[in-house]
């Protein structure tokens, strides 16, 4: 619980979202500067490379290197990067692709870790609320999560060029708002505990961050299925670009303003189970989306609210199971002892104590609901 009274808000400077927003970046270097580093996926750079250089050209940006094939946030390469970087005396970074490389790009780019320059991130793939946020989760070499970064500076600019987006597998929309999923429950709980949000200098949540963790749910609830269905057929509608602000926009701003909790804890432990990474990889969203029915068990939420979130993700087709993650009971006494760990950053922010038993039993009771209500779904 924090004494203070003071509350704080961050945002990105500039969010750019719909079809060709590709090009609006060249015309706002002057929030930039004119050497751009770029970093990516290589289908992600890809996707956008053309169009990225004629806007540059345009607008007399000077390209001084683009690094393909990035993929993780790791130690390594946020060190390699960050001296690539420094020895091609980039004015700017712009980091293209998903979750991943947008929190590998803002680690290049900050003062704290990397060369203390402004970003620009083009969201190709709108898994993730990390695009508008100033943290980055960084991975170990055998993708468990390691420890979180936090930065004073906010992202410069955020691009989610719908026309691109659109292209990418829905599964990927589908779990970023599997990530988006847990924004309002985690906002209710900080506000409710008097924790702190997720900023490096922050205070109390804002109650504007918190309504827009509402507003976040919301989206999801009355949009989801249907921007689902229109990125199966690559259909650019107002549902989609709802729910891809919801993934990007209205998480990133309600998680980091209205603070993290247990969902997001449990997903840091559930990185950990020995089964994750095998085909079927979950993604990030996937186990927030778990951690998250786990939340609102151990809060003892209403019987209606329960079901309303797990009937939602049976009918976008987020993980209901620990089956459906690569767990098992065995691992979660391990695994909870992560998102237990007294100095864990966000797991704690709720109004009673995270307990290993506490979480271990609200997760074999996620498994139990999740196949009965998985049942039901099917026999509809």
């Amino acid at each position: 619980m924090l004494k203070t009274r003071v509350k704080v808000m961050a945002a990105p400077n500039r969010y750019i979202i719909g079809p060709g927003a590709v090009k609006e970046l060249g015309r706002r270097k002057m929030l930039l500067g004119k050497k751009a580093f770029v970093l990516g996926g290589t289908r992600s750079i890809e996707s956008v490379e053309k169009e990225m250089k004629e806007d540059f050209q345009e607008h007399g940006i000077e390209l001084v290197h683009m690094e393909k094939g990035v993929r993780y946030c790791t130690a390594r390469e946020i060190n390699r990067l960050a001296d690539m970087a420094r020895a091609k005396q980039a004015d700017f970074i712009v980091g293209v692709g998903g979750g991943s490389i947008m929190d590998l790009a803002k680690a290049v780019a900050s003062a704290e870790y990397g060369i203390g320059k402004p970003i620009a991130l083009i969201n190709t793939i709108p898994s993730t609320d990390a695009p508008c946020s100033a943290l980055s989760v960084q991975y170990d070499e055998k993708h468990v999560v390691e420890k979180v970064l936090f930065y004073y500076r906010s992202p410069d600019i955020v691009i989610v060029p719908t026309d691109k987006t659109v292209q990418a597998p829905a599964k990927w929309l589908v779990a970023g708002m599997g990530d988006a999923l847990a924004t309002r429950f985690e906002a209710e709980a900080c506000a409710e505990s008097r924790s702190g949000n997720a900023l490096i200098d922050g205070g109390l949540p804002p109650f504007t961050a918190t309504r827009l963790a509402q507003l976040c749910y919301e989206t999801l609830i009355n949009y989801g299925y249907h921007a689902k269905l229109a990125n199966e057929r690559q259909a650019i509608t107002e549902a989609y670009e709802n729910v891809a602000q919801a993934n990007t926009l209205l998480s990133g701003l309600g998680f980091e303003s209205g603070g993290l909790g247990a969902a997001h804890g449990i997903h840091d432990g559930l990185t950990a189970a020995p089964g994750r990474m095998k085909a079927p990889k979950p993604e990030h969203g996937d186990l927030v989306a778990i951690g998250t029915i786990a939340q609102l068990i151990m809060e003892n939420r209403p019987k209606a609210l329960i079901e309303e979130v797990i009937n939602f993700c049976l009918t976008v087709g987020l993980p209901v199971t620990l089956e459906e993650i690569g767990a098992t009971f065995d691992d979660l006494p391990h695994c909870m002892a992560i998102t237990c760990n007294p100095n864990h950053p966000y797991a704690h922010n709720e109004p009673f104590p995270m307990t290993v038993d506490r979480c271990v039993d609200a997760l074999k009771a996620v498994d139990a609901l999740g196949r009965a209500y998985r049942d039901k779904f099917m026999r509809r």
